[in-house]
């Protein structure tokens, strides 16, 4: 049973990764946690999926439970719905002892932990994360948030969880669609920080695809630590935890011109790796050769690597979303690009005549 530890003092935490786990978080809660009483939080498909299975984990070490549902979607990231949420845990009298549990994918995770670092200033927060992309990225870091009309991932806040469980198996109910998000994200993570692990996937990839357990458990793990050593080094992303945003700066903006409903948010962001990835060439920092081994590996996890050229996304409208993305620092855009596979770096000085260059030729463009 692989642990990694997220190393931030005594704030640190672990995530283990473990076939079967999610009959035991009751379990891992009572020896990493133990809160008095706990808010889950899911989506009704999820929970009628899983719901039972971790309310009666929890019962049977003798945390009370209540569970909280919200609908699915990207859109459900709204400070309406984290105002229920609080409804809900003062009805409940939830105090600060209690914890809010995320049972779901990364707009589950984003949040219920956005509300339980503002309700009562701040109550213990537990991942069990049921998406691919949310096992390998969103559930380790203490990044929450919820969405603006102007944006993504505008209101928000960092917020440690104090356990994260990872179960794989609940892959297997996952639409193929949805692992291939996840795999956008462990591909990302090869790119900007590791080779080694992006060999590793090119060689894999195909089992990862067909669920085995086994490779999936040590490929998860496997982001898991690239992710927790970043975010050790870099909790509050002042330096280092940017690189974990390579293909976000493009993949926010299609996300944000399309609605949230065109793309799954690790789609977005393989289309968003391959304009990086232009960018990086345009201004010559990454071969041609390692572009191309990012391509083909994104397309043998089944994601987009280009977007249809009717679907009426403009450059203009790009340009507009990337202005009030979050990343943007001192009225510059912030891009993460890639001088070779493993070898990501942060920049703030790209010429908007190149961005602007990249976003025509990729939407005219058919890979």
């Amino acid at each position: 049973m692989p642990i990694v530890t997220v190393s931030l003092a005594d704030r640190s935490y672990p995530i283990v990764i473990e076939p079967g786990s999610l009959s035991r978080v009751g379990a891992f809660m009572a020896e990493y946690a133990r809160p008095h009483g706990v808010l889950v939080v899911s989506n009704p498909a999820i929970a009628e999926q899983y719901g039972e299975l971790v309310l009666a984990s929890l019962q049977a070490v003798g945390i009370p439970a209540c569970m909280a549902l919200v609908p699915p979607g990207d859109r459900a990231k709204s400070l309406r719905n984290a105002e229920r949420l609080i409804d809900r845990a003062v009805a409940e009298r939830l105090d600060r002892t209690s914890a809010v549990l995320a049972l779901g994918g990364g707009v589950i995770g984003d949040l219920a932990g956005f509300v339980a670092a503002i309700y009562l200033r701040g109550v213990s927060f537990i991942q069990v994360p049921t998406s691919l992309l949310a096992q390998v990225d969103a559930s380790v870091g203490g990044k929450t948030a919820v969405n603006h009309r102007a944006g993504k991932n505008l209101v928000g806040c960092f917020h440690q969880p104090r356990l994260v469980v990872i179960d794989p198996c609940v892959l297997e109910t996952l639409p193929r669609r949805e692992v291939g998000a996840g795999l956008a994200e462990m591909v990302k993570h090869g790119v900007i920080l590791d080779a080694s692990y992006f060999i590793r996937l090119e060689s894999g990839m195909r089992r990862l695809r067909a669920l085995d357990q086994d490779e999936l458990t040590e490929a998860i793990a496997g982001s898991c630590a690239l992710k927790a050593s970043v975010v050790a080094a870099d909790e509050r992303e002042a330096g280092r935890r940017a690189l974990l945003n390579y293909g976000h700066t493009f993949g926010h903006a299609l996300e944000t011109v399309t609605c949230y409903r065109r793309y799954k948010h690790g789609e977005a962001v393989a289309l968003g790796m391959e304009m990086a990835a232009m960018l990086s060439q345009d201004l010559g920092l990454l071969s041609h050769e390692d572009a191309l081994r990012q391509r083909e590996l994104l397309r043998a996890a089944g994601l987009p690597v280009a977007v249809k050229r009717a679907s009426h996304i403009t450059v203009d409208g790009l340009l507009a979303a990337m202005e009030h993305d979050k990343k943007v620092v001192r009225g510059r855009l912030r891009f993460v690009l890639a001088k070779r596979i493993g070898a990501g770096f942060v920049a703030d000085d790209i010429p908007v005549d190149a961005v602007r260059s990249v976003c025509r030729r990729f939407l005219e463009s058919e890979r």
